[in-house]
């Protein structure tokens, strides 16, 4: 699994990880997709996949697109009038689809964002679009997880980051040993969610 430092240490190197002159042409992936499509049994010429080749790169566009969005410019806007306010700070239940970078099957769930504030808070909207950030790329949870939480740690330098993550994993409910129903909890603690116990029964009663 990831640990929170090393996620730090990616995010910083790698923001935006994909350079747009390093991708194939469009026309390159859509050739790639009739490949596919041959592979599978099926004739890419035959009326009903003529258009397949072009929607499947689209769909590619909106599933991956964040490669090419900045998680750390995304919380960069943050607010210090908050009254004194100090304490957790949770969005729960933010839905979220990734891909499974071993199979590049869907991976389905919610995540629950929180921070104990250090004079500076952000709006919930960029929490949720952080996730989404993480989410649009090729994932296994335990590294979304820990990304999430490293990148509010990075930016809001908070007291502490606390990221739970629950997911269903089609690689697994769809094909292989085909177990349906079951979900993957992971979860990346940091500062005082970490290390004060009281801090973190807070947070992880406040999940329940």
């Amino acid at each position: 699994m990831m640990n929170a430092p090393t996620a730090i240490r990616d995010i910083q190197a790698a923001r935006n990880p994909t350079a747009t002159a390093d991708r194939p042409s469009r026309s390159e992936a859509e050739a790639a997709i009739r490949t596919i499509l041959a592979y599978a049994g099926d004739d890419p010429d035959r009326e009903g996949l003529l258009g397949t080749p072009d929607r499947v790169v689209r769909a590619f566009d909106e599933h991956f697109g964040g490669y090419t969005k900045d998680p750390i410019a995304i919380l960069q806007r943050t607010f210090e009038e908050v009254a004194g306010y100090d304490e957790v700070v949770l969005l729960k239940d933010i839905p979220f689809v990734s891909h499974c970078e071993h199979h590049m099957a869907p991976i389905v769930g919610h995540a629950h964002v929180g921070y104990l504030p250090d004079r500076r808070v952000v709006g919930i909207s960029k929490l949720a679009r952080v996730v989404d950030v993480f989410a649009r790329r090729l994932q296994i949870q335990e590294k979304m997880t820990a990304e999430i939480a490293a990148a509010i740690d990075v930016v809001l330098k908070p007291r502490g980051v606390g990221v739970v993550i629950e997911a269903a994993h089609h690689c697994m409910t769809t094909r292989g040993v085909n177990k349906r129903g079951v979900t993957m909890t992971t979860s990346t603690l940091l500062g005082a969610f970490r290390d004060d116990p009281q801090t973190r029964r807070e947070f992880l009663a406040l999940l329940k």
